[in-house]
């Protein structure tokens, strides 16, 4: 272990050791005037002239894949792909809408938070999307010039993975180091929220609106696809825990469901994966056509790792995924919609950050904990900094505690 990994990961277990417990009180003190909120995606092209470039930055990407002469390499995959991707935009209206309802639930969530934490407030929203603009450059340049002095770093990605929020957080320790040398901002992080209660609520609304469209003769028997992003298998390997965590929201999902009476057998399935390499399984569209070769005429789809439309609900999962269920003989082919600008889902994201502002903005210790397999040097020095983080507020606190 280097001299440099050895010191990080000294300061993560120190960080550990000293923030097991947090007071819920001990901050209050410390709370900062200006508060932001940094709302973390990867983001999607606005027109068709943007998804050249969004592509490139995705396989440029070393926390998604690595390549050798990355650079070249991802560029000429990503190009290879860009006709291909241009026509499936176009089929859901020629952009993302990641961006219109990313900010509709930013709004929504910082106008519950004037109210419901007046004391913190105003709260401010900014968008930080990893492969688009308004990307994390913009945000970072723009709460330096609003003056805001504490920003919350919220993941849009309820699960975690080193390939979607640590991919976003090692960028994010990149542009703060470049734009904000002096550490005028201080940060901390809400990386996970996969198993909050209004989350899994609002998962269920969404189900339980497909499951009343069912006919009477099905609507007990349709089987339930969970459907979530797929990970090349090397990821998984690592032990990156997106899997268990994907897993976790199915089964509070699930129990909620059983709660309100609703029985039906279900499935996890992962969609997107795409190249040569080995992905996890089973995935989405074989699975659909298991199902339909076993004389199953009903399906009701769920994404349950994703919050807002955009293609891999409005064209993988309705357009194309639809038409392999048309094909499979499945007559009764239903989408859970998004959760997008679900009232009870922006009250979740507005008591997910209150509850970390109440609880003195700690640092999850799953955030600082490495994956058992190897990983980069770039994620041990993000971990390093984000534990620093945690010192600088523990430290304040300590300082005006009376």
């Amino acid at each position: 272990m280097s001299a440099a990994s050895a010191s990080a990961s000294a300061l993560v277990k120190r960080h550990l050791s000293s923030s097991t417990n947090v007071d819920p009180t001990a901050n209050t003190h410390s709370r900062p005037k200006k508060l932001g909120i940094l709302m973390m995606n990867m983001g999607g092209p606005r027109t068709q002239s943007d998804v050249e470039q969004f592509l490139v930055n995705i396989f440029n990407d070393r926390d998604i894949l690595t390549l050798p002469l990355q650079s070249i390499v991802g560029r000429f995959i990503a190009l290879r792909r860009v006709g291909k991707v241009k026509d499936q935009y176009m089929q859901i209206g020629g952009g993302s809408p990641i961006e219109k309802w990313t900010r509709t639930q930013g709004k929504g969530m910082v106008d519950i938070l004037d109210r419901t934490s007046p004391e913190t407030g105003p709260h401010k929203y900014y968008v930080g999307f990893r492969y688009t603009n308004p990307d994390t450059v913009e945000a970072v340049e723009q709460m330096l010039s609003d003056g805001i002095e504490h920003v919350i770093a919220f993941s849009q990605y309820q699960q975690y993975s080193g390939s979607t929020t640590g991919s976003n957080l090692n960028e994010l320790y990149r542009v703060q180091k470049r734009l904000d040398p002096e550490s005028r901002l201080q940060w901390s992080f809400i990386d996970r929220w996969g198993t909050h209660p209004k989350l899994v609520e609002s998962f269920a609304d969404r189900i339980e609106d497909q499951i009343k469209k069912l006919t009477s003769d099905v609507r007990h028997t349709t089987p339930i696809l969970f459907s979530a992003h797929s990970l090349p298998l090397n990821v998984v390997d690592r032990g990156d825990p997106y899997v268990a965590e994907v897993g976790g929201t199915v089964a509070y999902v699930v129990e909620e469901l059983r709660r309100r009476g609703i029985n039906n057998p279900y499935r996890l399935v992962w969609q997107s994966a795409v190249g040569p390499l080995r992905w996890l399984g089973p995935q989405t569209e074989d699975a659909i056509k298991s199902y339909g070769s076993a004389g199953y005429a009903s399906l009701v789809m769920v994404p349950i790792a994703f919050t807002s439309d955009h293609i891999e609900t409005l064209f993988e999962l309705d357009i194309e995924y639809g038409e392999v269920a048309e094909e499979s003989g499945i007559t009764q082919f239903l989408r859970a919609e998004a959760l997008n600008d679900h009232p009870p889902f922006i009250d979740a994201l507005a008591a997910i950050v209150k509850e970390h502002i109440d609880a003195g903005f700690p640092t999850n210790s799953q955030l600082l904990l490495p994956d058992p397999g190897k990983e980069s040097e770039q994620t041990r020095t993000t971990r390093q900094w984000i534990a620093m983080q945690g010192q600088r507020l523990a430290a304040a606190a300590g300082s005006k505690a009376p």
